[in-house]
């Protein structure tokens, strides 16, 4: 079974709309909506915000429905000189950037698991970049590094530290690398796309909020139905 999982309700209320025969399941005070598009058989939930909730909802796909691919689509901050807002970046890899065990292991890296980044499942991914190009061909697209942490970047000066401490990153949110490191454990094949909102700047919060309804639920709907009609029928 694919997971669809949403940043924001409005995305998920996208999704939902685009499944015929959703039915709700309510586990560890989460709703899932289980059912099917364009006939595969996939279960949509909102992720909630921030990393410990991420890997929780991802942890109860794992253990309760089974799921071996999983897509998070959300909304980001754009670091890169070269992403705007209204892009889309599909993710290569993953880091917490407010992860720091130091010195017991270096900055950035996972204690215990010998690395800092997690990368994306490569054939998931690509799928996910050729759903992105079909379904929103007028819009900017990257690939390539997300930041996560539990830290709403709203500040030039926020955003200027994460791009001298990571210049190579294209976004940052809140959950990403959450999800990355429970599917890592897991052996899920994950796969994240997040429209740009925002430059992760002073103006983030007005952005941000203006952005989700207008913009990026569209283009989570847009997405989805894309990458799942491209495989009519058979596996994803």
């Amino acid at each position: 079974m694919l997971a669809l999982v949403s940043a924001m309700q409005e995305e998920l209320s996208a999704v939902l709309a685009l499944m015929p025969d959703e039915r709700r399941e309510r586990v560890a005070g989460r709703e899932f909506w289980v059912g099917h598009l364009h006939g595969q058989p996939v279960v949509a939930v909102l992720s909630r915000i921030g990393k410990v909730a991420a890997a929780t909802t991802a942890t109860v796909l794992a253990e309760h429905f089974g799921v071996r691919q999983l897509v998070f689509t959300g909304v980001a901050g754009g670091l890169g000189a070269q992403v705007r807002r209204g892009d889309v970046v599909v993710a290569r890899r993953f880091v917490q950037h407010d992860l720091d065990a130091s010195p017991l292991f270096p900055r950035y890296e996972v204690p215990l698991y010998g690395q800092a980044m997690f990368p994306t499942d490569a054939a998931l991914t690509e799928r996910l970049v050729r759903a992105a190009r079909r379904a929103l061909p007028g819009a900017g697209q990257h690939e390539g590094l997300i930041l996560s942490g539990d830290q709403f970047i709203d500040s030039a000066s926020e955003a200027m530290a994460l791009q001298l401490a990571f210049p190579d990153a294209l976004a940052v949110e809140m959950e990403g690398a959450a999800v990355a490191q429970v599917c890592h454990d897991y052996g899920i094949a994950y796969a994240a796309v997040r429209t740009i909102s925002d430059r992760a700047d002073d103006e983030a919060h007005g952005d941000f909020v203006s952005f989700i309804d207008q913009v990026a639920s569209r283009h989570t709907a847009a997405i989805v139905e894309a990458l799942l009609a491209a495989w009519p029928g058979g596996p994803i």
